[in-house]
């Protein structure tokens, strides 16, 4: 089979890129045809056999090529032809849309639909929804003045992303996001989606309630690589690793911290918040880790804490602390409780709640005896790994 997966990005940025990188090799192992579409970029590392990119395009730069970005993210004639390059070139059966908002932009849907109807053969166009972004313009369904999760724009009321400035606090850029928004609402674009992956149950929920999508979406929780079972010794303290950011939960949790100068934590990453971590004498800011060093830290951990405050989709980091035998306290929020078997490998708590936070971290501290449990149980835990993941989306684009 023949597919093309596009991104915006060609180059490791993201989950979104590690996510279509992996699936494309694995596609290939098994005999299949992959191809890529997206932005040029110097740090580009798949293409394609006609060599067709968009040019790149950076919002963070203040050139005078930005003046034209507005016009270009709601509608490019450019990603149309240079699409069309690669699906007269490569002749795919699956088009493998992730991240295309804004810099690719939904008019590459209606050229992959006008190559099927000319070529009179069914191109699938399969979408990943790595976040909310075709229910809501800013993709996190998060007020980003107050902190605070939001669902206004899910029934198609666009304005209120300009009303509260929810793209990067820009007046500008949240008006074409609204606009965007109620341009390919107005076109019922994606009607011409075949199949919405959802990497939770909870966001598929949140698609679904888009008319247009409550009979595309499939769940498949992401993918993650299988993990050697080791029953450690657990040392004495409780663990956060991620992004120190207040849509983390991390302001939360770095109050109820200071309320509990006993007991020892550790944290693993980096983000804006990091000086107030360093100022809070019971905990050990270890930054950024990554291969061996996180995974002694994850294993050693008596247990660890997701007290994420926005709508998280299929965190890695909740998936990869079960898998390294270490129960999670999540917050109740999102994809989270998907994830976690209460009682059984770890426990939840009502999302930015302070009180029930600090409760919940007590009485897993001082329960040494379930807390060991947990840590036992999560020995018979499955995620899929990368071959069972490829065989269900082979189901979709067969389909």
């Amino acid at each position: 089979m023949k597919i093309l997966m596009v991104n915006k990005f060609l180059y490791p940025n993201g989950g979104s890129e590690t996510y279509m990188f992996k699936l494309g090799d694995y596609l290939k192992k098994r005999g299949h045809e992959v191809e890529y579409f997206g932005m040029e970029h110097e740090k580009r590392v798949v293409g394609n056999s006609a060599e067709s990119y968009t040019a790149n395009m950076d919002f963070h730069t203040n050139n005078l090529e930005k003046l034209m970005y507005p016009f270009k993210i709601i509608y490019s004639t450019e990603a149309r032809k240079k699409i069309r390059k690669v699906l007269d070139t490569f002749q795919p059966q699956v088009v493998h849309l992730n991240n295309f908002n804004f810099q690719l932009t939904p008019s590459i849907i209606y050229e992959i639909r006008k190559y099927e109807r000319q070529r009179k053969e069914k191109v699938r166009i399969v979408y990943t929804a790595h976040d909310y972004q075709l229910v809501c313009p800013n993709h996190m369904m998060s007020n980003p003045v107050t902190g605070e999760t939001c669902e206004k724009c899910m029934k198609g009321n666009f304005i209120h992303c300009l009303k509260e400035k929810c793209i990067h606090g820009s007046t500008v850029k949240s008006f074409f996001g609204m606009m965007e928004g109620y341009l390919y609402q107005k076109l019922r674009t994606y009607k011409y989606l075949d199949a919405i992956i959802c990497p939770s149950r909870f966001l598929a929920e949140k698609m679904s309630s888009n008319p247009l999508f409550e009979n595309k979406t499939a769940t498949f929780h992401n993918f993650i690589d299988e993990v050697k079972w080791k029953e450690v010794e657990k040392d004495d303290y409780i663990l956060y690793f991620g992004r120190f950011s207040k849509e983390k939960g991390i302001k939360t949790l770095i109050e109820v911290c200071k309320t509990l100068p006993d007991i020892p934590f550790v944290f693993a990453g980096t983000g804006p918040l990091e000086e107030e971590i360093n100022d809070v004498t019971n905990i050990k800011n270890m930054g950024f880790q990554t291969g061996e060093n996180l995974e002694m830290l994850i294993r050693n951990a008596k247990f660890s804490i997701y007290p994420s405050e926005w709508y998280e989709n299929c965190p890695f980091s909740v998936m990869e602390s079960l898998l390294y035998g270490t129960p999670v306290l999540g917050a109740d929020i999102g994809g989270i409780p998907e994830l976690i078997n209460v009682g059984v490998t770890g426990e939840l708590f009502v999302s930015g709640d302070f009180g029930e936070l600090k409760k919940k971290i007590e009485l897993l501290w001082e329960d040494k005896s379930k807390t060991i449990l947990y840590s036992k149980n999560c020995k018979e835990i499955k995620f899929d790994n990368l071959a069972t993941y490829c065989t269900k989306l082979m189901g979709i684009y067969e389909a």
